[in-house]
């Protein structure tokens, strides 16, 4: 049978990346989180909600000071 060879290990020392590319990178990263930021906070809404009825939440008491 053939044994699998023994797994090397890997040291990266460098890493050369344009100062400008890296820019660009991190500016497409930061505007890729902000819909990824709306689409979790929708479904932690959701799920937030899902759970207040079921739970018999929704008191609101603390608004009640503030009413007139």
């Amino acid at each position: 049978m053939n044994t699998p060879a023994p797994a090397e290990r890997v040291v990266l020392v460098d890493l050369r990346i344009p100062f400008l590319r890296l820019v660009f990178f991190l500016v497409k990263l930061s505007l890729a989180a902000i819909p990824a930021a709306i689409i979790l906070g929708a479904i932690f809404l959701v799920v937030s909600a899902a759970l207040a009825a079921f739970l018999g939440g929704g008191d609101f008491e603390f608004l009640r000071r503030w009413r007139l």
